[in-house]
Parts: C-alpha cells; sequence; structure tokens
C-alpha cells in the first residue's frame, strides 16, 4: 500500500517539476520586460494577490502549508529573475564606481586612526594591516569613527568581535550613527599575559587592570586568583600605562606581550585567556567606498518590518542564491518598541552581477539600508 502511495507521489512530483520549469521559464521573460521598464523584482500586491487565490482553492487544514509553498516559489522566482534585472539604486551607483577603480592595489601606507595607545591590539592590528602607517591614538571607538568621517584620517580601525566574548557591542552601535565603509578585516589571534613591575610575583597580585572584552576572555584566570579586585580601563595598554606608573607592587595587568617592552614590565604569566582559539576580527575603515581585487565578504546593514516572517524573507534570498551568510546581528534602534538594525556579513563577489542586482533589490525594499563594503579578510 505505502509502495502504491510513494508511486503516486513520484508522479505527482514529475508534474510539479514540468510545470515548475514552464513557470520559470515564463518568469525569465517577465523579467526581461521589468528590465525594459525599470522595475523592480518584488511586487507585494501581485504576491498578495497570488497567495489570496490560491490559499482560498484548498482546504483548510493545509492552507499555511500552501503559503509557505507559493513563498518558496515567490524566492526561487525572484532569485532567477536577478540575473536578467539591472535595477537601479543609490548603492549600486556609489559600487559601480569603486568597481571601476577596484584594480587599485591596497594602500602600504596611510594615516590611521586607532582606539587605544601604543601595544594596545587595535594598534597591533594596524600594524599587520598598513606595512607604513602614521597612526593616531583616540580614547573611544567614537574618536575613530569622527576622525575618519571628518577627514582627520583617511582610515580606521576598529574591533568587531571575539571569538570567546562574542561581539563588541559599543561599535555596532556606533555604526548606525557615521558614515563610512569597510575596506578590509583582519583576524589577529589574541594571546593575554600577565604584566607588572620588576620583582612583582603572581601570588603579590591584590589588583588586576584591563579593557572588559580582555577580562572577559581571561574570565578563568582571574578566578582562580581567588579575591583579587578588577578593574575596567579602556584599553589594555592603557591598562600596561597605569601599572608602569603606579608606585602599588601589587597591582598588574591583562595585555599583551608588546607592552613589557613599551612600558618597562615583566611579564608574569603568559597566555591566560580561557581558550587557545581566541581571536578578534577589526575592521579597516574608511570615508569612501574603496573595493580592492580579491574582495570576497559583503557587509550590510537594513532594517526589515517588525511583521512575523520578515527576516526569513530576506534569509531565503541569500539561501536561494546559495550564499554563505557568516554573521547576523541586531541591534535595537532607539524610540521604538522591539525594532532592530539587522548586520549581516555574507561571501560574495560584487563583480557576480546577481550579487550586485541582490544588493539593488535590498536596497530598494528596505525602509533603510547601508551598503557597508565588499573587502578581504587577512590573518
Amino acid at each position: 500500500m505505502l509502495k502504491d502511495l510513494r508511486e503516486q507521489i513520484d508522479k505527482i512530483d514529475d508534474q510539479i517539476v514540468a510545470l515548475y520549469r514552464e513557470r520559470m521559464a515564463i518568469s525569465k521573460e517577465v523579467a526581461k520586460e521589468k528590465n525594459k521598464t525599470g522595475k523592480g523584482v518584488t511586487n507585494y500586491l501581485r504576491e498578495k494577490e497570488i497567495l489570496n487565490r490560491v490559499t482560498e482553492m484548498v482546504d483548510d487544514d493545509i492552507k499555511a502549508y500552501t503559503k509557505q509553498v507559493f513563498e518558496t516559489l515567490f524566492d526561487t522566482s525572484k532569485a532567477y529573475q536577478l540575473r536578467y534585472i539591472d535595477g537601479m539604486s543609490r548603492s549600486r551607483d556609489m559600487i559601480e564606481d569603486a568597481l571601476s577603480k577596484s584594480e587599485t592595489p591596497f594602500p602600504a601606507k596611510a594615516y590611521v586612526a586607532c582606539q587605544g595607545t601604543v601595544g594596545a591590539y587595535s594598534n597591533i592590528a594596524t600594524e599587520k594591516l598598513f606595512t607604513l602607517s602614521n597612526i593616531m591614538y583616540f580614547k573611544n571607538f567614537e574618536g575613530v569613527f569622527n576622525a575618519v568621517e571628518k577627514g582627520l584620517c583617511k582610515y580606521g580601525v576598529l574591533p568587531i568581535e571575539n571569538s570567546i566574548a562574542g561581539s563588541v557591542n559599543a561599535v555596532y552601535d556606533l555604526m548606525r550613527e557615521h558614515n563610512f565603509h569597510i575596506v578590509k578585516s583582519i583576524k589577529l589571534r589574541i594571546q593575554h599575559s600577565v604584566l607588572a613591575k620588576k620583582g612583582v610575583k603572581l601570588e603579590d597580585i591584590k589588583e588586576i587592570i584591563s579593557h572588559e572584552q580582555a577580562i572577559n576572555q581571561c574570565s578563568k584566570f582571574i578566578k582562580s586568583l581567588g579575591e583579587v579586585k578588577v578593574t575596567v580601563c579602556p584599553n589594555t595598554a592603557i591598562g600596561a600605562k597605569m601599572v608602569s606608573e603606579s608606585e602599588r607592587s601589587d597591582v598588574a595587568c591583562i595585555a599583551s606581550r608588546e607592552c613589557t617592552g613599551i612600558y618597562d614590565l615583566e611579564l608574569i604569566k603568559a597566555n591566560v585567556q580561557n581558550a587557545d582559539n581566541n581571536y578578534t576580527r577589526f575592521i579597516c575603515i574608511s570615508k569612501d567606498l574603496e573595493i580592492y581585487k580579491g574582495a570576497d565578504r559583503i557587509s550590510i546593514m537594513m532594517t526589515v518590518p517588525h511583521e512575523s516572517g520578515s527576516l526569513n524573507k530576506i534569509l531565503n534570498k541569500f539561501s536561494t542564491l546559495n550564499l554563505n551568510l557568516t554573521k547576523l546581528e541586531s541591534r535595537p534602534l532607539e524610540n521604538t518598541s522591539f525594532e532592530f538594525m539587522f548586520y549581516f556579513d555574507f561571501e560574495a563577489d560584487l563583480q557576480d552581477k546577481e550579487i550586485l542586482n541582490l544588493i539593488t533589490e535590498l536596497d530598494n525594499e528596505a525602509q533603510d539600508f547601508i551598503f557597508l563594503g565588499n573587502y578581504s579578510e587577512v590573518v
């Protein structure tokens, strides 16, 4: 009996495939007509009309499933149409201009803004990104954004996430407030060390000074010290400077090994992070959009309608084009009730016409859309 039922389903599936091929062929022609008239891929009124019609044709117990099937049809059809529609948007004009200059090599020398001071991990990341760099240091992340936005520095380097402690929310929040683009990123291995004045031993330490992220990343080691005071400072290197300038012999910092020579400190204990695979991603930002050869990662920010299934529809667009989404972050919007700005990282190259058309579609559909960049990441 089961075998007979499956054979019936196979015959129906064959019919569905034949009809699907026919439908997609017509979708291709629709795309060509839309391209002539400059219309976008999505027509919400048309989709709503179809959903209302087809769900009326089925019993109540499968109406929701029918709706889901046809929404999937719409997604695949629109993804296919992206091959044949050259839509226009503010982002597309900016991207095409940047792509026309993409053969220019990434600069080896530049004026760069970063948060902290000499010996900070942002400093180390900057020197790995630029062979020759003139670095300006700022007390906070907003200072870096301002320096780039106002043209004081050509580039800025900012931490965006850590493999142990997670996202740097302060940077994500500032992204909504400033005009910038990502031109490069670097994944830096973070190896925290305990540093103190010469002669200080581990058992002497009564206070640890470091940045909040470093404290979180070394929580197991700090707990093993017992009753020690933990003091948060703006940056790991600033913590090293504070220890160096202190007259006490019972205070230490958690910072990079490089800070020993810079601040005349001694290494008390190396590699005190919770895990060896401790990495921080830093982004390199500029005021203008710059796309360099080898760019294979795209970052965007956008809002989606505050309604059921709206985020899923966006995710389906990535899935249909077989794009690997490497980061999805949400940050609450001020003066709203549970509405969010979403940050997406995905692996793609804007030289691919389908990807460029996808960006155009998202830009035109979203209430707020920000194209952050197409760039490569170095390790």
